[in-house]
């Protein structure tokens, strides 16, 4: 019996990443501890928990929320929650006038040191060109009917900024302390995909 691992089950993709790190590793380039880190930190501790720890400190800190407003970046530091990529971050706030849709049209930056690793439809093609075409009809496929009257603003990440929207605080949530509001907060609302309702998920 062979002591190697059968990866049969893998996709190409998979196998040629597996063959890269392995190389880069053979080659002194990568430690593999470190590789093993960073993908543990964004898929088991990053997620879009830390995005919604920001959120629920804004919707119960006047002040704090000023200051993610007007320096997304430096208030989200701040928390601990410091970026790796080299892009600043903007915060866009949703409110019963704007509802911001974030999108990157080029490829598929993304805010991970608050939302973790980017879903799949973030990344597609579809998503992506039909985001700044039909907004509207976009949201419309998340199950987002936004009202006429609302204005939407679809914003472009690049790689020097990244976006994060501050969704409204859903209403009947007065009673709720930060702990709780971070519940609320998820994933799509801070990409401006889906808007929150109140119930606790």
């Amino acid at each position: 019996m062979s002591d190697h691992p059968d990866h049969s089950h893998l996709s190409d993709t998979d196998l040629r990443v597996r063959a890269l790190e392995s190389l880069l590793t053979d080659k002194g380039l990568v430690d593999p501890d470190a590789l093993d880190a960073i993908v543990d930190t964004y898929e088991n501790k990053v997620g879009p928990r830390n995005g919604a720890r920001v959120v629920a400190r804004a919707w119960v800190d006047p002040d704090y929320k000023q200051w993610l407003l007007r320096d997304g970046t430096a208030a989200i530091d701040s928390l601990g929650y410091v970026s790796t990529q080299g892009a600043d971050i903007v915060v866009l706030e949703n409110t019963a006038q704007v509802h911001n849709l974030t999108v990157c049209t080029l490829c598929s930056c993304y805010p991970w040191a608050v939302l973790g690793l980017p879903p799949a439809w973030y990344k597609s093609f579809p998503f992506r060109a039909r985001a700044v075409k039909d907004p509207r009809g976009v949201l419309a496929e998340f199950g987002q009917a936004i009202a006429e009257d609302v204005e939407v603003r679809v914003w472009d990440s690049t790689a020097e900024v990244r976006y994060l929207v501050l969704p409204e605080r859903p209403m009947g949530t007065d009673g709720l302390d930060e702990a709780a509001l971070v519940d609320l907060v998820t994933r799509n609302s801070m990409i401006g995909t889906d808007r929150l309702d109140g119930s606790i998920t």
